[in-house]
Parts: C-alpha cells; sequence; structure tokens
C-alpha cells in the first residue's frame, strides 16, 4: 500500500525556513519534518512512497540523493576509512517515487497528478507533510477498510485556543468557549483512500472542495475520530513545540523509538 505525501507547499508562515528551505525540510531535531512522518509510516509497514513536489522540490530530492544513513545511526568502524557496520537502519529499504507536481498546484490538482503511479493500488494512504501523530495505523487502516467507503481522514479536536461564539439575531453573545472544548473536530489528514476517489475528481479541484462534497452526497466520506496527540508545523511557534518535545524525548509521534526502549527493557 502507498503513501502520498503532499510537499509541495510555500509554507508562508514559516518565512523564517521557507525562504531557504521548503517546509518539508524544516528539522525537528537532526532530521526534517518529512523524515520523522515517513519514518512513523515506516514503523507500521508502509514503505512506498509517492512525494508530490513543488516549491524547492530539487532541494527534496538532494537530501534523499546524498542521505548518509551513518550520520543518523549508530555505527561500527572498522579502521579508519574502513568498512561502517551499521548497529542501526532507517531508509534502506523505503521505496520513495519523486513526482513534480507543479508549483502553484493545490492538493487536489498534486494527487490528480500522480494517479498513474498508483496504478493498481486498491487501497493508498496519502497525508499533508507537516503533521505528525501517535495515530496507531495498525488499528485505523483497518478500521476504515471496514467502513467500506471510499474515503476516510482522522478527525480531531482543533488544538488551538480561540473562542467560539453563538450569537442571536441582534448579535448578542449566547455562548462563547475556548475551541478545543467546544464540539468542532478538525481535518487531521491521515487519509485512507480507494482507487475510486479519482472519479469524484476533476483536473484543478481542491480536494476538500469539489470531491469531498460530491463523495459527502455519496455517502462515501467518513471521519475517524482521534483523541490522542496530533499536532501540524504550520509557524515558528509550532516548529519549536514539536523540537522541544523531541529534545527531551517525549515525541508521541516517534512510535519506532518506543518500540525500541520497551524492547530494552
Amino acid at each position: 500500500m502507498k503513501v502520498v505525501l503532499f510537499c509541495g507547499g510555500f509554507g508562508m508562515r514559516l518565512r523564517e525556513y521557507s525562504e531557504t528551505v521548503p517546509k518539508p525540510l524544516v528539522p525537528i531535531g537532526t532530521r526534517p519534518i518529512l523524515w520523522h512522518l515517513m519514518r512513523y509510516y515506516a514503523h507500521y509497514g508502509y514503505k512506498d512512497f509517492v512525494l508530490c513536489l513543488g516549491y524547492q522540490a530539487s532541494a527534496i530530492k538532494q537530501f534523499f540523493l546524498r542521505y548518509e544513513e551513518a550520520l543518523s545511526n549508530d555505527f561500527i568502524l572498522n579502521g579508519a576509512g574502513g568498512s561502517v557496520e551499521l548497529l542501526s537502519r532507517d531508509v534502506h529499504d523505503w521505496r520513495i517515487t519523486f513526482v513534480d507536481t507543479g508549483l502553484h498546484a493545490n492538493i487536489g490538482s498534486r494527487l490528480y497528478a500522480v494517479r498513474e503511479h498508483l496504478a493498481g493500488e486498491e487501497v493508498f494512504l496519502a497525508n499533508y507533510a507537516d503533521g505528525l501523530s501517535d495515530l496507531p495505523l495498525d488499528a485505523y487502516v483497518p478500521s476504515a477498510l471496514a467502513q467500506n467507503v471510499t474515503a476516510t481522514f482522522v478527525s480531531i479536536p482543533p488544538p488551538h485556543l480561540f473562542n467560539v461564539i453563538e450569537t442571536d439575531e441582534n448579535n448578542n453573545v449566547r455562548s462563547i468557549e475556548y475551541m478545543n472544548r467546544s464540539d468542532l473536530r478538525m481535518n487531521g489528514g491521515f487519509f485512507v483512500f480507494r482507487r475510486d476517489l479519482f472519479d469524484y475528481m476533476r483536473p484543478g479541484e481542491e480536494l476538500v472542495e469539489q470531491p469531498f462534497q460530491r463523495l459527502i452526497q455519496a455517502k462515501q466520506l467518513q471521519a475517524y475520530p482521534y483523541e490522542g496527540f496530533w499536532a501540524s508545523m504550520d509557524t515558528f511557534k509550532d516548529r519549536q513545540r514539536l523540537d522541544d518535545l523531541y529534545a527531551r524525548g517525549e515525541a508521541p509521534w516517534a512510535v519506532w523509538e518506543k518500540g525500541v526502549l520497551e524492547k530494552n527493557g
């Protein structure tokens, strides 16, 4: 089952980085957020990726072309300049398809552009390249498929502490509460799609607008409620929070590290 990742945006709210580094390559710890997301999927056995590229596509390609596993993993060096014996590995068994899907394309257009690379895939996964979660894919994906619908995404409580208000016809406030305490839910990505999704799409359309509206009318779109950790990296403050969590060894999305810790007791 392939994983499509949307990596082509400009990341304007991360201008501290995005003028020189594409958003998917903004680092958390020593590795970019894109690596963290791919490592998360790989932990659950999903190692065949399709990257929808756009802004600074060459930088993302160069990152993987020049990737040195010895710089990211423990190893034994046999003599000065000798052979390297890796004690752990990460990307060696990943298959990555790099596709330039346009500089200014929206998400729907990027997905439509890679449909030929999904030939033969009855089901595929997709995600934005700027969000992380500890969502258990081994439970989520089978649950989504059991519903026998075309598309499923993760539904999360709004993480931001803005206020939601309700008013009457005279603009008198009836209620006010924090957004994340309301009944509102957000699209958190982590899509599970069936191949017939493309029957609901037209060239140039934004994914969550026209295609999703058609899916709703056909009762082929479901939301999977999840209350666990989910965070996106939209701003410098978001990036700092994720970086701090990782530095403290408290990164919930790093499910691969939890496995190592449990194994070693």
